[in-house]
């Protein structure tokens, strides 16, 4: 298991103390951390000697001194907390809530509480968000439990809310085939919730990871939900919806995965099916595309081509060249002068949240760089 500071580091009791105090996202306590750091700005919080703002986040919980607690009894169920300062922290994957600022989701979270015995950070390099309805039907957790097991072949961490219906399948199908998965969830770590994948919250904490913003015993509500939903699609690099209702979590997720300009992607189902009535909408609205295959997803997720599965010959290109709206990107960068990411998507035709999202891709990957002026092409080797 990764090995984290010990539990009587101040920097890690603060926020395992700020992480209780606050309910996620809490963006005027975020802030306070950001400016004079975790120690101080818990110091401040037990103080009272904050502002109003942070004061309305935290004056309910303030008193709860149980961060050491808390520290103790994750690591009775066998996990630990993961805290920005950590090198399991998955800081490119979670930037993006940052760079999303407050569109339809919460920012960073202040920790997370993890179970299981993989590195964070890596399980989630390579990762996609399989969600859905609860209510789903036998077609809907059929494809879900197939993409789920497909793509853990393909070497992807499958990402999903524990939930029910399509959730379930898709951890499932992840196992099947020997892969890693990642549940979401919208309680305590150490809470089986719902009762009946009790079993398989135990798996996925022996075999997988258990990841939440909330401290352990903390009981699931309505709320806690949507916010855990920001986490799911943070966490994938895309994110694919199997079955959805015209008012549900899943569309809820699929916009937080707009918003962070991540990939978004639908599977069509029977015109006649309800749980498919919010998957028909994204598709008619334009907000998503269709996927039927595994090898879909990869490309629509995959870093220039690394990823893809297999496709047709002439679907590929230069080794380590990008591909599909990567490339159209990396093409519209200017060669002698930086260009700015609203010419950039105007010249690629890809959205101006997803040029930001592909933009320092293609610069750690070396082909791309920032200069004042905006965004110069470097040549590929």
């Amino acid at each position: 298991m990764p090995a984290s500071a010990p539990a009587t580091d101040a920097v890690r009791l603060a926020r395992a103390y700020l992480s209780r105090v606050a309910e996620p996202y809490p963006a005027a306590l975020a802030a306070l951390v950001a400016e004079v750091g975790p120690v101080e700005a818990a110091d401040r919080v037990r103080a009272g000697e904050i502002s109003p703002s942070v004061a309305s986040q935290t004056a309910a919980r303030r008193a709860e001194e149980r961060a050491h607690a808390d520290l103790v009894a994750i690591a009775k169920a066998g996990g630990r907390l993961v805290i920005p300062e950590d090198e399991e922290w998955p800081r490119w994957p979670l930037l993006a809530l940052e760079n999303a600022g407050g569109r339809r989701c919460g920012g960073e979270p202040l920790a997370l509480w993890v179970r299981g015995p993989h590195f964070l950070a890596d399980a989630v390099d390579k990762a996609v968000a399989v969600v859905g309805s609860r209510a789903s039907s036998g077609y809907g957790e059929q494809v879900a439990g197939e993409f789920a097991y497909g793509l853990a072949l393909a070497g992807m961490t499958v990402v999903s809310g524990a939930a029910y219906g399509i959730d379930g399948a898709a951890h499932r199908g992840a196992f099947g085939a020997g892969g890693l998965t990642i549940a979401v969830l919208a309680c305590g770590a150490d809470v089986a919730y719902p009762a009946g994948h009790q079993g398989l919250l135990a798996k996925v904490a022996r075999e997988g990871l258990i990841v939440s913003e909330y401290p352990p015993g903390v009981m699931p509500a309505r709320h806690r939900f949507l916010t855990r939903n920001r986490l799911i699609a943070a966490l994938g690099g895309g994110t694919v919806v199997v079955e959805a209702g015209r008012r549900s979590g899943a569309k809820n997720t699929a916009a937080i995965t707009l918003a962070l300009g991540r990939p978004l992607m639908v599977v069509p189902g029977p015109v006649t099916s309800a749980s498919s009535v919010g998957c028909h909408e994204l598709l008619r609205d334009g907000r998503a595309v269709s996927v039927s295959s595994v090898a879909e997803i990869v490309e629509s997720v995959g870093r220039f081509g690394d990823d893809l599965a297999t496709e047709p010959a002439e679907k590929e290109s230069d080794l380590g060249a990008p591909h599909g709206e990567a490339m159209r990107v990396y093409e519209a960068l200017g060669k002698r002068n930086g260009v700015s990411d609203e010419v950039v998507s105007v010249e690629s035709g890809v959205p101006l949240e997803r040029v930001r999202a592909l933009l320092p891709e293609l610069e750690l990957a070396g082909l791309a760089l920032q200069l004042d002026g905006g965004w110069q092409k470097l040549e590929m080797r």
